[in-house]
């Protein structure tokens, strides 16, 4: 029988996989605590004790607690330290699913950054949109800023290709290509 395992591309040690060329670092974030919140976002704000301003695309995050919108009615909560809620639904009108072992999260920065948004999307970066949730290298991903990086979360079963894809994209802006 045929080994199809050979078509797929071999996942990093996530913990030390990084890529630097000139002007741009990429790496991968572990430890984060993911939430996926749908419904009534306000409710989950008063409920959780999360800032109610969520960021959209290229909207800039701050701290170690914040929220990235991706729908009129949902979001990411995003932590560094554990969030504390239980899931599930909740009266209040909101679900709450813990999301932290599905979503890889990478971080990219450097001086060639607006380069490296530019190879994987077509939105303007300078103009953030409502919604986090884009197409980014061909995929779905969220992406957005956190302090001065670049973060994107893709599903984990596409963590391979993204990383295959910002290594060629990274070879080509050292090149001048």
């Amino acid at each position: 029988m045929r080994d199809l395992a050979e078509k797929w591309s071999v996942a990093p040690d996530w913990q030390n996989a990084a890529i630097e060329v000139p002007g741009l670092k990429i790496g991968s974030v572990a430890g984060l605590h993911q939430r996926l919140v749908s419904g009534d976002l306000a409710a989950w704000a008063e409920a959780s004790g999360f800032d109610g301003t969520a960021v959209g695309a290229f909207g800039l995050a701050e701290g170690i607690r914040y929220s990235v919108s991706l729908a009129r009615d949902r979001l990411l909560a995003v932590s560094t330290t554990p969030i504390g809620m239980a899931t599930g639904w909740f009266t209040q009108g909101f679900a709450v699913t813990e999301i932290s072992a599905g979503l890889q999260v990478f971080e990219v920065e450097g001086p060639a950054l607006d380069a490296f948004i530019a190879r994987g999307t077509t939105l303007d970066p300078r103009q953030p949109s409502p919604s986090a949730a884009l197409a980014f290298a061909g995929i779905s991903a969220i992406v957005y800023r956190h302090e001065d990086r670049l973060r994107i979360h893709v599903d984990r079963g596409l963590a391979a290709y993204l990383w295959t894809w910002m290594e060629q994209a990274a070879g080509h802006i050292a090149a001048g290509k």
